[in-house]
């Protein structure tokens, strides 16, 4: 149960980040999948708000036919580092 309210919470963090943060574009399903996966990836990397914001972050930046973004992106992933506070 707990696990589901955190989760829940997450979500909605998520979505309510999306946005809050001026996207351009509405926070989609898609949206909230892909940061939510990664969160998980990077759980106990940084506080649960620290990662939620990079991953935020990250989703914004990048176009909804990226797949190896992350990876292919150092300036702008050192950029939602430093945005979220990732240290």
């Amino acid at each position: 149960m707990r696990v589901e309210i955190k989760l829940s919470l997450a979500i909605l963090m998520t979505a309510a980040g999306v946005f809050a943060a001026g996207a351009a574009s509405a926070a989609t399903t898609d949206d909230v999948k892909w940061i939510n996966q990664c969160v998980a990836d990077n759980k106990g990397g940084a506080a649960e708000d620290v990662v939620l914001k990079y991953c935020t972050c990250m989703n914004n930046k990048m176009s909804d036919t990226e797949t190896q973004w992350e990876k292919t992106h150092a300036t702008e992933r050192k950029a939602c580092d430093a945005e979220a506070g990732w240290k």
